[in-house]
This record gives C-alpha cells, sequence and structure tokens, in this order.
C-alpha cells in the first residue's frame, strides 16, 4: 500500500500492520534481487495516465469515479497529442491523454507516432469501450541520470524525447513506434515509462492536491516473471504490487471522500 511520506516527498510503501497505533514508517517493499537493479537510485511514481478517444469522455470518467475536476493541461505539439490533469495528493498526478484533432501536421510531413500506443489499433479498439488507465510514468530525480542511463543500456530504455508543454520541459522515454514499453516483448503498459524533469518545476506544484490519495498501484501480466525482471532492473518494483494474469491490466486504488475507489 501507498503513504505519502513528507521526508521524501514521494509515494512509497508503508507496513501497514506496523504502522497500527503509530505513526507509519515509509520503507521498501522487500523483494528478492534475483537481478541486479540498473542504479542504487530508486525512482518514484510521477504520474498515472489515462488513455481516452476525446479528453471529454477521459476527463468525464475520471470525475465520475473519483470526484474531481482537471485543473492543468496543454497540449504537446510534437505528438500531435493533449492532456488534463488532476492533482493528487502528494507530489504524483493523474494525466488523461488523446489524440489531439486541431494538432498541426509536422513541417516535414513525416508525423512521428503518438506517445504511449494512441495510434495503435488494439489501442483504438480497447478505446470504443471507453477511458482506462493505460500506463503509469516513474520519475528519475537525479540530474542527466536517464540520458546516461539509456545511452548505457539501449535494449532495455527507450530512447529519450525532450518535450514541452506550456512554460515545463522534460524528457521521456518514447519507442521510436510509439509502443508502450516492454522488455522481450512483455509490457503492455504494466512497465513505466521513464520521465526526468527539466528543472525543480513539476506540474504538482501547480494543481491542487485536494483529498484523493493513491493508497495501491496494481497490476496483472500473463508474463509477471519477466516484467518483474525489468521492473526490478530499473529499481522501480517497490512502486507496483505485480501477480500473474491472464490479460495485462492495470488498477490504481484511492482513497477518496467518496469513499474507496478504483481506476481500470
Amino acid at each position: 500500500m501507498y503513504r505519502y511520506c513528507a521526508g521524501r516527498r514521494d509515494y512509497s510503501f508503508f507496513d501497514g500492520d506496523a504502522a497500527r497505533g503509530r505513526r507509519a514508517r515509509c520503507k521498501p517493499v522487500p523483494i528478492s534481487l534475483a537481478f541486479r537493479p540498473m542504479a542504487a537510485h530508486s525512482l518514484t511514481l510521477d504520474h498515472l495516465v489515462v488513455a481516452a478517444r476525446t479528453l471529454e469522455e477521459g476527463v468525464a470518467y475520471v470525475a465520475d469515479t473519483l470526484g474531481i475536476e482537471p485543473a492543468g493541461g496543454g497540449a504537446h505539439p510534437s505528438m500531435r497529442t493533449h492532456n488534463r490533469l488532476f492533482g493528487l495528493w502528494g507530489r504524483a498526478y493523474l494525466e488523461v491523454i488523446a489524440a489531439d484533432p486541431d494538432a498541426p501536421a509536422p513541417a516535414d510531413g513525416q508525423p512521428r507516432p503518438r506517445l504511449f500506443g494512441l495510434d495503435d489499433p488494439a489501442t483504438h479498439a480497447r478505446l470504443e469501450q471507453g477511458p482506462y488507465l493505460a500506463h503509469w510514468v516513474a520519475r528519475v530525480d537525479r540530474p542527466r541520470e536517464l540520458g546516461l542511463w539509456q545511452r548505457q543500456y539501449p535494449a532495455r530504455i527507450a530512447r529519450v524525447v525532450p518535450m514541452t508543454r506550456g512554460d515545463f520541459g522534460w524528457r521521456l522515454t518514447v519507442p521510436d513506434d510509439g509502443a508502450l514499453p516492454a522488455w522481450q516483448g512483455a509490457g503492455d503498459g504494466v512497465l513505466p515509462s521513464l520521465i526526468q524533469w527539466s528543472d525543480a518545476r513539476h506540474p504538482c506544484d501547480a494543481l491542487p492536491h485536494g483529498d484523493v490519495a493513491l493508497t495501491a498501484l496494481k497490476a496483472a501480466h500473463p508474463r509477471a516473471d519477466t516484467v518483474r525482471e525489468q521492473l526490478v532492473w530499473l529499481n522501480a518494483a517497490h512502486l507496483l504490487e505485480l501477480d500473474a494474469g491472464e490479460t495485462p491490466a492495470l488498477a490504481a486504488e484511492f482513497d477518496t471522500p467518496r469513499g474507496a475507489r478504483t481506476l481500470r
């Protein structure tokens, strides 16, 4: 389960049983390290991604489920997408993203594939059923580390793409074909993209935190062992509760003024 750690200013798992009757202590999840992590630096949860056919559909899904309204967002011209943002309690947020029908055509006439698999026919078919929790993004806090890691491990970390929206700048791992990240063919939104913000500013600084807090991020995957290997290598296994399942799936559980709610 997640608890926001004031000292670390991020979401971490906490021992709920040990915390009863006294202040919770944030700590890493014990895990058998069958594979050596890429670095001693643990990643942190940056944001969750809800994919939608239109921003209006995605915003309505989040608002109906969690009882919150968007407070930020904009366009990503290079990716031909746009988004709306919802603040969560703690230094994390929720993004609704959709293809931007008003995005200008690229000057060279060759648009790059949209990120998070939004151009994939399978994604289009899934979105016909409604918005859904499609992905999550983990943050690299140490300056310049993301580009260095990608150059060292190009088979495990996708190309790092500079992006902007308004006054914000960041670098995000995006496969050349726009697909969701994968390791040995397994990913399907369960493995995170990696992000590094250009400076100390973060979208959460401009978003109301409200009373909605993420309590757990859970996933299932038919190749859970392969996915777990990559999560451990990324030093991100503590951010996700992963089990084996027939089909890939993500679920985010929240504590809200309406009670417990889940985005799927």
